[in-house]
């Protein structure tokens, strides 16, 4: 075993003054923040700085093959650089310094103390680690080989969930060409289609809740679903599962919806869409829609898939991003004969079939990798 301080030099980043704006305009330099973080390596930045905002700043540039590694807010996430780059201040750089640690070893170790990591980050006010905390992490040293072998398994379970992955992708892509090839460009109109407001197309109404569940306990841990607007923003086109229950108290200042309805969020996730796949409640921070004879649920989820970033950037900031009501129905909704949207709609339960087959086995692969890393890592 040996201190992460003792065998790696570690040091974090630095945001230039965005007031001086000789810092940022015309850039040239990477500067990494956790949302660059997308995968195992990080090979490009969104913002750059200048040669000034780097003299002027607590920047530093890391050397491409440094290990990143978040220490405030977003704790315990990792990347490799691909790249020279500086980094923000919510951002360690962690480079070797002796022959006996593998750098790939060494990035598998820290994604396996994620959780953690975070308890640790959670005792303070602002979810953070300092630099003492990260140079006292103790990391096993089993022979420069073995770390290798490790490092090269746990690098083919990831490519094949990375696969995963981009295979679900595609799907989702293969949708929304069908969409436009089919109804053409939503948000233009370019096919000419008719158009009805959301209100013509379906019955819908707000959700209700008369009280916030967490200022009430007692209203929770019934045997009645209550879906919130993080898990319908995440759920793709179906909700197939829930974390919270109402109890009979709960119900009873509240509502059921039936399964079938197409969930519309109007605050904080904007215009995020998913169909019920049981009865459920949510608070009024959720619409929800049932299509009539003119329209299907699932071709209004995909439509507003084209239009959620149009609404969320339009939408009216106060305490949180919220859209009312009136907004939302009267949207005018590009309107196709039914049969052509019941085409669509089939094409799509046959993908989401595929899908299903594909989440099962990046499941399974996810499972193996975090067996695997609690096998090497303990």
């Amino acid at each position: 075993m040996a201190k992460l301080g003792e065998i790696c030099e570690i040091q974090s980043g630095g945001t230039p003054a965005r007031s001086n704006k000789s810092y940022w305009e015309k850039g040239t330099i990477p500067w990494a923040k956790i949302s660059d973080f997308k995968g195992k390596y990080l090979t490009l930045t969104e913002e750059y700085i200048s040669e000034a905002g780097l003299k002027n700043s607590s920047a530093k540039i890391f050397p491409s093959g440094t290990i990143l590694y978040t220490i405030f807010a977003t704790l315990g996430e990792v990347c490799i650089l691909n790249i020279d780059a500086t980094t923000n201040q919510a951002i360690a750089g962690i480079k070797i310094k002796t022959n006996k640690l593998e750098k790939n070893y060494l990035y598998y170790f820290l994604l396996s103390i994620k959780s953690n990591i975070n308890e640790i980050g959670r005792g303070v006010a602002q979810n953070n680690i300092n630099m003492t905390i990260l140079k006292n992490i103790e990391i096993p040293l089993p022979p420069l080989e073995e770390q290798e072998k490790i490092a090269m398994v746990l690098d083919k379970v990831s490519e094949l969930i990375e696969k995963r992955e981009q295979q679900l992708a595609k799907l989702d892509e293969l949708i929304k060409s069908r969409f436009v090839e089919m109804f053409g460009d939503p948000v233009t109109n370019s096919l000419n289609m008719p158009l009805l407001s959301l209100q013509e197309l379906g019955k819908f109404g707000r959700g209700v809740s008369k009280h916030r569940p967490r200022n009430a306990p007692e209203l929770l841990g019934g045997k009645y679903p209550l879906i919130q607007t993080g898990e319908i923003a995440n759920a793709g086109l179906y909700i197939n599962s829930f974390e919270n229950t109402y109890s009979e108290l709960g119900l009873k200042q509240s509502k059921i919806w039936q399964a079938g309805t197409l969930c519309i969020t109007i605050a904080a996730n904007i215009a995020k869409t998913a169909i019920l796949t049981f009865d459920a409640c949510f608070p009024d921070s959720v619409v929800g829609f049932t299509a009539n004879k003119k329209s299907n649920n699932i071709f209004i989820h995909y439509w507003f898939s084209f239009f959620q970033q149009i609404l969320e950037a339009q939408a009216p900031e106060s305490a949180q991003k919220n859209i009312n009501l009136k907004i939302l129905s009267e949207l005018k909704v590009i309107t196709p004969p039914i049969e052509f949207q019941n085409q669509f709609a089939e094409f799509v339960e046959q993908t989401e079939k595929i899908k299903v087959a594909i989440n099962f086995s990046f499941d399974k692969l996810e499972t193996l990798k975090k067996a695997l890393m609690q096998r090497f890592f303990g």
